[in-house]
């Protein structure tokens, strides 16, 4: 006898081992090739010392607003001009006091050049996606930690979530049902700390915060979150 019994096993096992190869390849790109593996915990080094958000939003208190002065007005979260910068941080102004001039210096060489400074974009959704509009957002109650977490709490800015297409669709399907994991009181928007406590205990099955009803904000303000593929591909 050529071939055993044993043989007539080859293509059934042959077969197993294509469809668990391939099972493999598909895992294995579904997860490294998405937003997820790519993007999350993305932080660019930015220019000379930086910015760091712990120190100017968190232990001074700076509000969102005062940088990204636009924020609640365009699509777009404007990052701030030199002359803002400049504005805490000239030549011996009281900020000197806490931050050592020479790790403040390039600011004020950009201003005394009339030179933007070269911060590197973090947050950035495809080109095929018109904007992500941020007026919208704000204006409906979502706060920046939805979408930039504790921002207060990092030193260097990074990337807390994919914002993918299936991210941003989740969040507005479940706005509908529980609108509370994701809206807040309007003049909280930026107050980053407390919506952080109220994010905990919403997950946690606590009754929100000051009594807050999202819902009964969510019909107040007309919210419908759209999912259909015109809202943002346009």
């Amino acid at each position: 006898m050529i071939f055993g019994k044993w043989m007539n096993m080859i293509p059934t096992m042959g077969a197993i081992g294509a469809i668990g190869g391939l099972c493999t390849v598909i895992g294995g790109f579904w997860y490294y090739a998405t937003p997820k593996y790519w993007r999350v915990g993305y932080m660019p080094t930015q220019p000379s010392t930086g910015f760091n958000h712990q120190i100017h939003a968190g232990k001074l208190g700076l509000d969102c607003r005062y940088c990204h002065t636009k924020v609640e007005k365009s699509p777009e979260a404007n990052i701030p001009n030199v002359a803002t910068c400049y504005g805490c941080h000239a030549e011996n102004h009281v900020s000197a006091l806490i931050v050592p001039d020479e790790r403040t210096k390039f600011i004020r060489d950009a201003y005394a050049k009339d030179e933007s400074i070269e911060w590197r974009r973090v947050h950035k959704v495809p080109d095929y996606v018109r904007n992500f509009p941020h007026n919208a957002h704000v204006r409906a109650g979502v706060s920046c930690y939805s979408c930039h977490g504790l921002i207060p709490g990092q030193p260097v800015v990074n990337v807390t979530q994919p914002m993918s297409m299936g991210w941003c669709l989740t969040c507005h399907r479940d706005m509908k049902a529980n609108p509370g994991a994701h809206i807040v009181p309007q003049d909280k928007v930026t107050n980053l700390f407390w919506v952080d406590e109220q994010m905990k205990k919403i997950a946690a099955g606590q009754k929100a915060a000051d009594g807050f009803d999202a819902m009964l904000q969510a019909q107040k303000l007309k919210l419908v979150a759209p999912e259909n593929c015109g809202a943002c591909h346009y």
